[in-house]
């Protein structure tokens, strides 16, 4: 490991290209981190460093030489089934090594309860629409727990906005689905990749989820 030295660390950032990937990779550079973007076109790369894959053709050299790997794919409509197998990848290619796997997380897999019995998307008045992909990185995160690879889960705030400023603000939480003082639970994209880059740099949340909102 290269230490937490602010500058000396490198993270790779997969889906770099995506509206919170690109955030991520905006917020670790102006921070001084060495960033490589891992994209499918080398056009659509943010950084000048970039590796071409999908996350599939990701092998065990490729990643090795990161401090970080930061996995901020979505998976949409019919893709949502990807969430498992995309998992399942990165535990495998990061199986034995020190680098770390930080997944942006969705919101519906916070819990409800104090017991852990309830998931948010198992409301009944969960949108449908989002159903499937809320259940989907549910199990995710469950093959992250059951790995024994160093990872970091961050759920966003149910209300995750994609055009929200940057505050530079942000309440970080645990597996329960918190609310600030007005019974709101929102975050907006960039405040998130804040929260995702303090996470990378001071490594305070190891093998756990946590949640971010305002």
């Amino acid at each position: 490991m290269s230490g937490f030295g602010g500058n000396h660390m490198k993270i790779a950032v997969i889906g770099a290209n995506g509206k919170e990937g690109s955030l991520i990779v905006k917020e670790a550079k102006e921070r001084g981190l060495d960033v490589t973007s891992i994209v499918r076109n080398s056009k659509k790369s943010p950084t000048d460093k970039y590796l071409v894959r999908d996350v599939y053709s990701l092998q065990a050299e490729d990643v090795k030489d990161f401090d970080v790997l930061v996995d901020a794919l979505g998976f949409f409509g019919p893709n949502v089934k990807e969430y498992v197998p995309a998992t399942k990848h990165l535990i495998e290619i990061l199986n034995g090594s020190a680098t770390r796997l930080l997944v942006v997380g969705g919101a519906g897999s916070l819990y409800l309860d104090s017991n852990h019995t309830k998931q948010l998307y198992q409301q009944d008045d969960f949108p449908e629409a989002v159903k499937p992909l809320s259940e989907e990185m549910g199990k995710s995160l469950d093959e992250l727990r059951q790995s024994s690879i160093n990872w970091t889960f961050i759920s966003p705030a149910a209300s995750f906005d994609a055009k929200g400023e940057r505050t530079g603000k942000y309440v970080l939480a645990g597996e329960e689905l918190t609310f600030d003082k007005d019974g709101k639970c929102e975050i907006s994209y960039a405040d998130f990749a804040i929260a995702m880059v303090d996470e990378i740099i001071n490594a305070k949340h190891q093998k756990e989820r946590i949640s971010v909102r305002w």
